[in-house]
């Protein structure tokens, strides 16, 4: 760490500290994209989770929070004594306004316990429609600075949801300049390539607006490389592959004078052509790596962050689980105080966890200063590993499951607890009729019966030790 992160540092992290110790401990913060998957993040470490209905959360089409829903929803969390934070985060247009008051009036009769927001507007709306309402800033409104801080704190924001872009010695500087202030950090996921998820490309491409939740994600379409030859009358295309690279390079000898060479990426589908452009520095493409800080969690804390916040709204339950319990264990370590040789086993431990995750490569994001340049090829990752079914129940010696991809008679599982994995044997399959199969498909919500060699609990997930197929 430089210079200012060590002078600052500890007269700081003394005072965070003794603060954290009387105000409990760290909040783990997950995401839920539906009812069920509210629950699985609780059971699996959560101490709260953020969530929002369509019409008005950052995450449209992928998710499926109805009403009736959230207000299950804050019912079960506040049961555990765990909280239910609501996204109300768009940037309104006027039309969304009308809407907005009957909304808010809905969460405070349902008693969530804070609303995320990023427009001033919105928040004016919350104020004069439920005064006493928790609201919490959105990384999506890029707070990076301490003035920007003491502002929103001023206008009666209760947390900071910091920028993704602010580094670890800017958040020492924001804590010592508003010791105040409520911090919130994202630790895992998805890292958008624009400056604090403020993209309009989706809107430019597909119409399709990432600020009011319905972002297309072309960042992350798969683009091929193509060379164009271009003249004044014609322009010839070739694929980049290396007999059409000395086509092209021939073409430009003959007609030195007329022809001249252009960059551009196409998408899979055919669906959009971009000239690229580059400058001093080199040539840009999209996709970012996803942000990965199990190693980084006390340096968060230290810094005075009391919200580390899981992205993902989007994701399967089985990554909820994985990435929640990971981060789970990670800080159960640090506050019970375990020993450097101890806890870095749990760390080690919970690293491979992710690293089986399907992921676009891991960084640190911007948390230890600018990134290292990214690789932007080949950051999928081929698991282990393939998630295959959930448990919903038991019955007698049976325990009833939702199959999410097939799964064979003699296939090896692992069973995905809050607490640890368990190797499985399956003995016998039953469909719903409960005549025996030799496998159980997956898809159309399908459940079947399975007698393995122990009884599991409710909201176990299940993996399955071969290789899917691409």
């Amino acid at each position: 760490m430089s210079k200012l992160l060590s002078s600052l540092g500890k007269s700081v992290f003394k005072k965070v500290n003794n603060k954290n110790k009387k105000e409990n401990k760290i909040e783990l913060l997950a995401p839920a994209g539906d009812l069920n998957k509210l629950k699985i993040a609780l059971a699996y470490g959560a101490d709260a989770v953020y969530c929002g209905v369509p019409d008005f959360s950052l995450r449209v089409r992928i998710n499926r929070f109805l009403p009736r829903d959230l207000k299950s929803g804050v019912a079960y969390a506040h049961k555990l004594n765990k909280k239910v934070y609501v996204t109300l985060n768009i940037y309104a247009h006027n039309w969304h306004l009308k809407k907005i008051p009957k909304h808010i009036d809905f969460l405070r009769r349902i008693k969530v316990d804070g609303i995320i927001i990023s427009d001033p507007g919105v928040m004016n709306l919350i104020k004069r429609s439920w005064p006493e309402a928790e609201i919490h800033l959105s990384t999506q409104a890029n707070a990076t600075n301490y003035e920007a801080v003491k502002f929103w704190l001023s206008q009666g924001i209760k947390r900071i949801i910091l920028a993704r872009e602010v580094t670890l010695e800017e958040i020492v500087e924001i804590k010592k300049a508003v010791p105040t202030a409520e911090l919130e950090y994202f630790i895992h996921g998805a890292m958008c390539m624009s400056y604090s998820g403020r993209c309009i490309l989706s809107k430019w491409m597909t119409g399709r607006s990432a600020n009011l939740g319905d972002c297309a994600q072309p960042c992350r379409w798969a683009y091929q490389e193509i060379c164009n030859l271009k003249t004044e009358t014609q322009k010839t295309r070739y694929l980049l592959a290396h007999k059409a690279e000395k086509i092209a390079k021939s073409s430009i000898k003959q007609e030195a004078q007329k022809n001249y060479k252009e960059m551009s990426v196409i998408d899979d589908q055919n669906r959009f052509e971009m000239e690229v452009e580059e400058d001093a520095h080199g040539t840009y493409f999209f996709n970012s790596y996803e942000m990965n800080l199990i190693e980084h969690l006390d340096k968060l804390i230290e810094a005075g962050v009391i919200s580390l916040k899981i992205e993902g709204r989007a994701k399967s339950a089985y990554y909820l689980a994985v990435v929640t319990r990971a981060y789970r264990k990670v800080l159960a370590g640090l506050e019970n105080k375990l020993s450097k040789k101890a806890l870095g086993k749990i760390i080690a431990e919970q690293k491979e966890e992710l690293d089986n995750l399907v992921h676009r490569g891991y960084s640190t994001g911007f948390l230890l200063g600018n990134e290292p340049a990214h690789n932007f090829t080949g950051c999928n990752n081929e698991t282990p590993f393939e998630f295959v079914g959930e448990v919903l129940g038991k019955e007698e010696n049976l325990n009833i499951v939702r199959v999410h991809n097939q799964i064979f008679l003699q296939d090896e599982l692992e069973a995905i607890t809050p607490d640890k994995n368990i190797p499985l044997k399956i003995k016998k399959i039953l469909n719903y009729q409960k005549k025996p199969v030799i496998s159980a498909h997956g898809g159309h919500q399908q459940y079947y019966y399975f007698e393995f060699n122990k009884i599991l609990e409710k909201m176990t997930l299940m993996r399955s030790k071969r290789i899917p197929k691409a």
